[in-house]
């Protein structure tokens, strides 16, 4: 406090009883603009910071993912492919000609994947008179 009286008797002495409101009415303008500009950079600082952040999370997230599921192939043991309805027998075991109906089995699911899609029944044969 002490301090500030000298600062203000020198102030007051060097500019005199009526420029003296004038100056402090500037200075303080001054550093209410400088205020102002130093909390923008510092915002922008902190956006800047948080962002390269969630950059760095992203990233490392994909890197964790990645390296999840490649433990997960090498787990993974491959599936034998299954045989597609144009291996299987035409005719039932009465030689009648017609197809016995398929299972119902999930390969069209396992089949999905590897682009393939599940065949029609074969087309009943029709009896040579």
């Amino acid at each position: 406090m002490p301090e500030l009286v000298v600062i203000f008797v020198v102030a007051l002495i060097v500019l005199g009883p009526k420029r003296l409101p004038d100056v402090a009415r500037a200075l303080g303008k001054a550093l209410a603009e400088f205020r102002r500009v130093t909390d923008e950079v510092n915002r922008e600082f902190e956006q800047a910071r948080s962002m390269i952040e969630n950059e760095a999370r992203e990233h490392e997230m994909a890197r964790r993912n990645a390296e999840r599921l490649a433990v997960l192939k090498a787990a993974t043991p491959a599936k034998p492919a299954e045989p597609t309805a144009a291996a299987a027998p035409a005719g039932d075991a009465t030689g009648s000609g017609t197809a016995a109906p398929a299972p119902a089995t999930d390969t069209a699911q396992e089949l999905a994947p590897a682009g393939m899609t599940q065949a029609s029944p074969a087309p009943e044969a029709q009896p040579k008179a």
